[in-house]
């Protein structure tokens, strides 16, 4: 009887020793809450400056109250997502002017190089509304995503920005960054001068 006793309890052992052989017990990656987008829909941004455009309704328009900051500068806040897309605008006086906002432009979006994958240009053109500019995509783990700017090449110039209040990690911020694409597309899309 003693013999069948062992022989089960070494069998028993060998089992529990098999059993844990090939287990990977490695941490896991940390998880993600889920993102529920919210439906699309637009208001009319059309205030005192010379600008007008559509903008998401589930965003919040705010001028932009810092110390620096122009009459039509604005700040729009993606509260549900905590992200900010900043909106200025200068009158330029001077083709001087004009080509320093325009290499500013360029200078802010070139500066995430170093941690960007890539940064796409697309030239944006709506001769019909004397729209002109550039659209900057920036991937990786960069602190804005998405920047551009808009002119009618002689009087007036706006500039947008996409930053996020969070630590950048393009994966986790990526479905959200594209829901947003498609608003500032939008934005860009319906944008007209008023003068």
């Amino acid at each position: 009887m003693k013999s069948v006793g062992l022989y089960i309890l070494v069998f028993c052992l060998f089992m529990m020793m098999g059993a844990c052989a090939g287990d990977d017990y490695s941490p896991k990656p940390r998880g993600y809450f889920r993102i529920v987008l919210p439906e699309k829909a637009y208001h009319k941004f059309n205030d005192t400056c010379p600008y007008s455009f559509d903008y998401p309704v589930y965003a919040a328009m705010q001028h932009d109250d810092s110390r620096d900051a122009a009459p039509c500068w604005y700040n729009l806040n993606f509260v549900r997502f905590n992200g900010r897309l900043h909106l200025t605008y200068y009158d330029v006086s001077s083709k001087r002017e004009y080509e320093a906002l325009v290499e500013d432009a360029r200078t802010f979006a070139f500066k995430h190089t170093v941690k960007a994958s890539a940064i796409d240009q697309r030239l944006i053109s709506f001769p019909d509304r004397k729209v002109y500019g550039i659209y900057y995509a920036i991937d990786g783990n960069t602190a804005s995503s998405i920047q551009f700017f808009l002119t009618d090449s002689v009087k007036h110039y706006f500039r947008g920005a996409l930053y996020f209040n969070e630590r950048p990690q393009f994966d986790s911020i990526q479905p959200v960054v594209n829901f947003i694409k498609m608003d500032i597309d939008r934005l860009i899309e319906t944008f007209q001068w008023k003068n």
